[in-house]
Order: C-alpha cells, then structure tokens, then sequence
C-alpha cells in the first residue's frame, strides 16, 4: 500500500488517470481538463506515470504534430479501484462528492475521444 499511495496519492496524478479512463488525450486538452495544473507539473506527473507503465505517450503526425497520452493495460486496470474510491466518497464524503465530480472540466470536442481542437502541442 506504501508503494500504491506513494505513486497515486501526488497531487493531479488521480485525476489524470481519471481523465485518461475515457482514452487518449492530447496535452493542451488534458491541461484544460484538470483546472489549475501548471504545465510542468502535468508534465512531470505523465512522466512519472510513463516511467511506472501507467501511461503511453504518443506522437500523433501532423502537421501540426502533436503528442497524446492513453493510459496502457496496467493504468486501465486501475479502473475499478478508482471507481471503488468514488463510490466510497459519494458515500462517506457527500459533501465534497458534488466539488471533486466539477474538479474534472468537461472536455471540448473532435480529436481522440473528445480531445479539442489542434493546438501544435
């Protein structure tokens, strides 16, 4: 558990991986979608992600190229867990249940899975 909370309980990387559920997302929609992340740190958190085999990042050809990220088979397995701790927070943290469903913008729509509009990242 030591090793499961020292990875997934940084800051942002929960909700990245909750992002990342629905498929791939390039960079810039990934950023909007989690309010208040800087780009370093949403950068330094896929990296960690990349480097446990949780994620994948892809080069997506252009013009203009671009990079998306999916998470592999083992960060999808994370689905039900992620799923379990929702329903215990619906359950047990009510009051906070309506801010953290809000915390995950939703996303605009076109590219891979509801990812936005092209922006050269």
């Amino acid at each position: 558990m030591t090793r499961v909370f020292g990875l997934l309980g940084k800051r942002w990387t929960g909700l990245i991986i909750a992002v990342l559920l629905d498929g791939p997302v390039h960079f810039s929609d990934l950023r909007r979608a989690i309010p208040g992340i800087s780009e370093r740190m949403l950068s330094d958190r896929l990296s960690e992600l990349s480097a446990e085999g949780l994620v994948l990042r892809e080069v997506v050809e252009g013009p203009p190229l671009r990079v998306a990220y999916r998470l592999t088979e083992t960060g999808a397995a994370l689905k039900p867990a992620l799923a379990a701790l929702g329903l215990w927070a619906e359950t047990y943290l009510p009051e906070k249940a309506q801010a953290c469903r809000e915390q995950i913008a939703p996303r605009a729509t076109g590219g891979p899975r509801g990812a936005g509009p092209a922006t050269g990242d």
